[in-house]
């Protein structure tokens, strides 16, 4: 029996290095001061259309409910999370909410992306202040130092400078001439310049106005860099962006640059947006956010916005795979081996349970199974303890580490701190 397309199980082997990213994503969350939560997985088909508009049907799975209700899964986090901070009406802002988990999607599927995947989450909500899109980044910055991914940078931008130099080269701030342009921005990491220029002006875009929003795309940079290439002063928002570039520098942030061609494609963004990739790895960006003030006002709220970043977790799996990493810290596991005689048997299985009941996560065969074919099993585990005859008569098992093959005789009564 088939999946449908699109879908997959995640084994064992997949499903652990996506805990060691989802341990990682905690420990920072703790550390910035936001709190877990997991909204309803199911969501009204009008709140998701309130994010993407009632286009949003085709890049989402909804359908109608036994009462004939029209009902959708979660695409991302930012609505469900948006919807309950808007409800809560004695909420202390700012409000620092994370969250982490499964998401569906009705995408064509690709690299390092199924229509049901994994995400990652954070979003603070209160007043306006250009501080709290700074601590987005650094949490991604600092997010991606934890997990040890290398080659990073993050490009930050903002949608107000780039809509008025859109609007100075049309002369207009025609809102649909602003959408298409802003749209054409975003496709030019998927698509050629060319390709995109020949879609434009199928739809009356002159070709000269074209040009110069890709070369506007194209600068990137410091502060000071982009100065020497355009003029700044006639731009909305460029004192905003250099804010936060300089806010960024002084919480020792340096893989950083100003890049005017990042946009994000969805029109609820209203101010600081930022992505990032790995300089190493074609597989596109790792992450996006930015602020979107628009979206607690589409439900209701105007006393407050919001900023916030997420990322695709297997995507982040694949960089870390395309770096080497061996996910060191993936595993806690302890397995027990042993001779397979009744008695050895015994002593490991008592081994086994005393172990667990202080709290380590302990495998052991149970099948007396060749001393050979229990080692291929422990292959993922961190370390192998092995109990055999000659070594248990003297109090002693062989304590092998699994990651770099040494092994050395430890006492028994010494063999929980050694593990720990």
């Amino acid at each position: 029996m088939d999946l449908p397309r699109g879908m997959k199980d995640f084994e064992n082997s997949e499903f652990s290095k996506i805990e060691f990213v989802r341990e990682k994503f905690l420990e920072t969350s703790e550390i910035f001061g936001f709190k877990l939560m997991e909204p309803s997985p199911i969501e009204s088909l009008s709140t998701l259309e309130a994010k993407g508009g009632e286009s949003i049907k085709d890049d989402i799975y909804f359908f109608k409910d036994k009462g004939e209700r029209e009902i959708a899964l979660r695409f991302d986090f930012t609505v469900g999370l948006t919807r309950f901070a808007v409800s809560q009406k004695s909420m202390k802002l700012p409000a620092k909410i994370s969250a982490f988990g499964g998401v569906w999607r009705y995408d064509e599927p690709q690299k390092g992306r199924y229509r049901f995947f994994h995400q990652w989450d954070i979003e603070i909500f209160g007043k306006e202040n250009l501080e709290y899109d700074a601590e987005i980044i650094e949490f991604t910055s600092q997010f991606f130092s934890k997990l040890d991914l290398q080659n990073i940078v993050i490009d930050i931008s903002h949608r107000k400078l780039v809509q008025s130099y859109i609007n100075k080269i049309f002369e207009s701030d025609d809102s649909q001439i602003v959408s298409d342009m802003l749209r054409a921005v975003d496709k030019i990491q998927k698509k050629s310049k060319q390709d995109i220029i020949s879609e434009y002006e199928k739809k009356g875009y002159s070709t000269e106005k074209l040009e110069k929003i890709i070369a506007f795309s194209e600068i990137h940079g410091t502060p000071d860099d982009i100065t020497k290439k355009i003029d700044t002063s006639s731009l909305d928002s460029w004192n905003e962006i250099t804010s936060v570039y300089d806010s960024l520098k002084n919480r020792n942030i340096s893989n950083i640059r100003i890049n005017l061609g990042i946009v994000r494609g969805l029109d609820y963004y209203s101010g600081i947006v930022f992505e990032a990739f790995d300089t190493t790895f074609d597989i596109g960006a790792l992450v996006g956010g930015g602020r979107y003030d628009s979206l607690p006002e589409a439900f209701g709220r105007t006393d407050f916005g919001a900023t916030g970043v997420a990322g695709g977790v297997e995507r982040i799996i694949l960089a870390l795979e395309n770096q080497d990493s061996k996910f060191k810290e993936l595993t806690k596991r302890i397995s027990i081996l042993y001779v397979p005689t009744e008695d050895m048997k015994n002593h490991a299985i008592k081994l086994a349970s005393s172990l667990r009941d202080k709290g380590m996560f302990v495998n052991i065969d149970l099948n007396d199974k060749p001393l050979k074919k229990q080692m291929e099993q422990s292959i993922d585990s961190k370390f192998a303890v092995i109990v055999a005859p000659n070594e248990f008569s003297n109090g002693t098992v062989v304590l092998r580490n699994m990651l770099d093959r040494s092994e050395k005789q430890v006492k028994l009564e010494e063999l929980f701190s050694e593990l720990s």
